[in-house]
C-alpha cells in the first residue's frame, strides 16, 4: 500500500457519530461533563475499568462535589476513598493539581489542552479528553482503544506502543475530526474501541459502522492488529504479612514517601517466607507478646512490573502497651516506625492497598 493512501480515508465522523447516538454508554460522568467531572473519571479510568470506577466516582463526588473541596481535603481522607483503585499517585496529583487550581487560576480549569497539561498528573492524553468534552477544543484523545481503532482502519503495521504511532493517530483523527462535536467525536472512537473493536483476536467486525471504511478489516488481517511490543517478564517477589492484634486494635506502618504504594499504610511485612517460629519471633521484636499465631491464606498481587507472593500470620497477643483509645503509640520496629490503631479504623481512616485485601480482620 502506498504510504499516501494510508493517511487519506473516506470520512468516518458521519458513521460514527450516527452510531455514537444510538449506542452511547450511559456513564454517570456524562450526564454532566463539566471540566472536573471529566477530570476525576478520566483519572480514575486510567488503569481500571470502567465498572469499577463507577461506585469510586459517585463516592469521591458526594465527599469531594469540586475543586475547592479536594484541594482543603487532607492527603488520608483523600487516599482513603481511593482505596482499591490503585495507582495511589493518581489521587495524590489530584489533590495537587486541585491546590495549584486553587492558587494560579481562581479555583477554574483551564480551558485550553496546553494549558491543562501543565497539571500534576495530566498527560496529553487526559487534557485532550478534558479540553474536548468540556470546552469543545478540536484535539484527538489518544488512549489504547484510539491507537487500536487507528491500527486497524488505516492498516498501521507499525509497533503502537512507540511515539511515532500516537503522532500518526492524532493526525489520522484530527483529520475526520468534526469541528463541532470534537468531544463526542472521541467519546464514540472511546466506545468504538471498547464494545466492537475490542482488543486480541475477537474485534466484532460484522457490528461496526465503520466496517466499510476498515481497510484491516478488507484484508482480513483486523485480529492481527494492533502490533504489540514483546511483554517482559514480571519479577516475582516473596513476603509474609504478620497481622499483630489484639481483641481491640491492630499494628500498622506507614511505607516511605517514595517508592511502589508510597505513603500507604499496610501491615508490617517481612521478605521472604517465615516459618511460624520465625513470624513468631518477629513479633517479639516489634515488642509484642504473641498468645497464639494462625496460619492465613496464601494470596497473590499483580502490579504493572512485579507479583508478590504472599504467606501471612495472624498473631494474637493480650493488649499493646501503653496505647490509648483512639491513639497511634509508636512502636520501635524493623523496617520502620509502627503504630497501633483501632481495627474499625481500617473502614474508615487508613487506606491500605489492596494487595492486602485477603489479610483484613473481618
Amino acid at each position: 500500500m502506498k504510504e499516501e493512501e494510508k493517511n487519506t480515508l473516506p470520512g468516518i465522523s458521519g458513521p460514527l457519530l450516527a452510531w455514537y447516538s444510538g449506542n452511547r454508554r450511559s456513564l454517570p460522568w456524562r450526564d454532566d461533563p463539566s471540566a472536573y467531572h471529566v477530570w476525576i473519571s478520566e483519572i480514575m479510568l486510567q488503569q481500571t475499568r470502567v465498572e469499577a470506577v463507577k461506585g469510586y466516582y459517585a463516592r469521591f463526588l458526594e465527599r469531594f462535589p469540586d475543586i475547592r473541596a479536594l484541594a482543603e481535603a487532607d492527603e488520608d481522607t483523600c487516599l482513603k476513598l481511593w482505596e482499591g483503585l490503585g495507582y495511589y499517585s493518581r489521587a495524590r496529583n489530584l489533590q495537587k493539581a486541585a491546590r495549584l487550581l486553587m492558587a494560579d487560576y481562581g479555583g477554574e480549569m483551564p480551558r485550553h489542552s496546553g494549558e491543562l497539561r501543565k497539571l500534576p498528573g495530566i498527560g496529553p492524553y487526559t487534557a485532550a479528553a478534558i479540553a474536548s468534552i468540556a470546552f469543545g477544543e478540536r484535539i484527538p484523545a489518544i488512549d489504547g482503544n484510539l491507537l487500536r481503532v487507528f491500527s486497524r482502519l488505516a492498516l498501521y503495521e507499525e509497533e503502537i506502543r512507540k511515539p511515532a504511532a500516537a503522532a500518526a493517530a492524532e493526525a489520522f483523527f484530527l483529520e475526520q475530526m468534526p469541528a463541532d462535536r470534537p468531544g463526542d467525536f472521541n467519546q464514540a472512537l472511546m466506545d468504538l474501541g471498547a464494545g466492537i473493536c475490542r482488543p486480541g483476536s475477537d474485534p466484532a467486525c460484522g457490528e461496526c459502522p465503520l466496517r466499510q471504511h476498515c481497510r484491516a478489516a478488507e484484508e482480513g488481517r483486523a485480529s492481527g492488529l494492533p502490533l504489540m511490543p514483546a511483554k517482559k517478564a514480571r519479577g516475582i517477589e516473596k513476603h509474609t504479612v504478620l497481622v499483630i492484634r489484639d481483641d481491640d486494635r491492630i499494628l500498622l506502618r506507614r511505607r516511605p514517601g517514595r517508592g511502589l504504594l508510597a505513603g500507604l499504610y499496610e501491615f508490617p511485612v517481612e521478605s521472604g517466607w517465615l516459618s511460624e517460629e520465625e513470624a513468631v519471633q518477629k513479633a517479639r521484636e516489634y515488642g509484642c507478646d504473641p498468645l497464639r499465631i494462625r496460619l492465613l491464606p496464601a494470596a497473590k498481587h499483580i502490579f504493572t512490573h512485579k507479583e508478590w507472593h504472599m504467606h501471612g500470620y495472624e498473631i494474637r497477643i493480650g493488649s499493646f502497651s501503653g496505647d490509648a483509645e483512639g491513639g497511634a503509640e509508636g512502636v520501635a520496629a524493623p523496617g520502620g516506625q509502627c503504630f497501633t490503631a483501632p481495627i474499625r479504623d481500617l473502614q474508615e481512616k487508613y487506606a491500605l492497598p489492596s494487595a492486602y485485601s485477603a489479610y483484613l480482620p473481618e
